[in-house]
């Protein structure tokens, strides 16, 4: 089957990457590749279950079907190679709350969390609206690739509760390999830290096949893995998403807190999405990966072709491309200044994910190759006039 990777004409539909351009980059001028969600179509077996969901007229409080749950088991096995329990699994509303939630659990006042920066700003945000103790485990760049400082981690780990892993890495493109997640679970097994590993992206993976920090037979005693369909099938706005917790003692803590906040009732319409997708997508998600392959290796050579003083991170995982924009010599603000008013793109600040973001952009790929196309010519143009 063919499948149609199109960009979306998303206008009228009140969505955050074009509604929310103006508040974000002060002009409607630009082209937005932001936000992480893509402009492609969800894939036709969702976009079907979704239409007979909404054909019956009654959309009242929902409940989880043990086919919620079996999908969810299944999808795990053929993509992961990982065997799940169904009592493992935990529904949740979304991924940033479900953090949140882990983090009142599993840790007080004070307590030291250790995140990876550069970082997606919630990992950050979380932790310090929580008045938790912020402990950054800074990634080493090197030759264009990132990799993880394990003696900081070490020391880091020595005074903390709890490490937020985000797996695959947003905003660096990092798939984790099996020996970097053993020896993350070994130094925090050593020193009692609680893994919260937010695996959002894991079936955007190029590399390799994904592994779970929670498939670890010796990390399951002391890990919580959130994870979603809503980046794979680009349903972000239906709210769905799930925390899979082996071990029984840890997931009657999060649900514990999870209920506390009143969010238990699932949305019907994510229900029908997810089980769709995880039962019938996975034909379309490697159509998608192909596709977003060939939006990165375009960006990459044309920048090359081109000789522009912009390089992209090896991208092993996710739609979100990390560019290293250090060569231009452009303060962070003459940076985004350029993006914004020159080039007239809507990239997120490098900034925004941490300190360690100075000098890099990120560009959402999740588009059609003409856009891509569109904006690499942007840039080029933008770059010749301020030449």
């Amino acid at each position: 089957m063919i499948f149609n990777f199109n960009a979306v004409d998303r206008r009228g539909t009140y969505t955050t990457k074009y509604n929310d351009a103006v508040l974000k980059f002060g002009t409607n001028d630009l082209l937005p590749l932001w936000v992480a969600d893509m402009d492609l179509a969800s894939p036709p077996c969702v976009e079907e279950s979704l239409q007979q969901r909404a054909s019956h007229p009654v959309y009242g409080y929902t409940t989880y079907p043990e086919r919620y749950f079996d999908a969810i088991v299944s999808w795990y096995e053929k993509q992961y190679n990982w065997k799940i329990e169904p009592e493992w699994i935990v529904p949740c509303y979304g991924v940033v709350p479900s953090l949140n939630f882990a983090i009142e659990a599993f840790s007080r006042k004070g307590d030291g969390v250790i995140v990876q920066t550069p970082i997606y700003p919630p990992f950050v945000s979380s932790v310090k609206h929580r008045k938790r103790h912020l402990f950054e485990n800074t990634l080493c760049y090197d030759d264009g690739r990132y990799s993880i400082d394990f003696e900081d981690l070490e020391e880091k780990a020595k005074e903390a509760k709890m490490m937020l892993l985000c797996s695959p890495h947003n905003p660096t493109g990092r798939a984790w390999s099996d020996s970097e997640l053993e020896r993350i679970i070994d130094i925090c097994l050593v020193h009692d830290v609680l893994i919260v590993s937010d695996e959002i992206h894991a079936d955007i993976v190029y590399t390799k096949t994904f592994r779970s920090v929670g498939s670890f037979q010796k990390a399951q005693e002391r890990c919580v893995v959130f994870h979603a369909p809503s980046k794979t099938f680009n349903i972000a706005g239906l709210n769905t998403s799930f925390a899979v917790i082996p071990n029984a003692r840890v997931r009657r803590a999060y649900k514990l807190e999870q209920n506390r906040s009143g969010i238990t009732n699932g949305n019907p319409f994510g229900i029908e999405a997810l089980m769709r997708a995880y039962e019938e997508g996975d034909r379309w998600l490697e159509a998608l990966k192909k596709h977003l392959q060939g939006n990165i290796a375009y960006v990459e050579a044309f920048l090359k072709a081109h000789h522009l003083p912009i390089s992209v991170v090896e991208t092993e995982a996710t739609f979100l491309v990390w560019l290293d924009c250090k060569a231009m010599g452009l303060a962070q603000k003459e940076l985004t200044d350029f993006f914004i008013y020159k080039a007239k793109l809507g990239l997120n600040d490098g900034m925004s994910f941490g300190s360690s973001g100075e000098g890099f952009m990120r560009l959402n790929v999740g588009t059609s190759l003409p856009v891509i196309k569109e904006a690499m010519h942007r840039l080029l143009q933008a770059y010749k006039e301020m030449k």
